[in-house]
């Protein structure tokens, strides 16, 4: 029988990353580079409670999905928080 790899996932990291991008295209009044993206995710992520799942690969997808519908206010509330705040405070020039 054939041993499948076990892995620790943290749903809400894949949550918030999509959810960063989906808002940050809509917006014109923002930096998007690199560093700025990766603030707001950091921001958003420290901000939401970690959801983390031991896993077969084949399952990711589906409990992603799952838990995407539950959670996707809260993630979308906090990216907007991390991208305000970012905008106000980034770390570059």
């Amino acid at each position: 029988m054939e041993k499948k790899e076990l892995i620790i996932k943290n749903y809400m990291e894949d949550i918030a990353k999509r959810n960063r991008e989906e808002q940050m295209s809509n917006r014109t009044d923002i930096c998007k580079c690199d560093r700025c993206k990766l603030d707001v995710f950091a921001y958003a992520i420290n901000h939401l409670p970690p959801k983390y799942v031991v896993t077969d690969r084949g399952h990711i997808f589906t409990k992603l999905q799952e838990m995407e519908t539950q959670f996707n206010a809260d993630v979308t509330r906090e990216v907007l928080r991390a991208i305000e705040f970012i905008k106000s405070h980034k770390r570059h020039e």
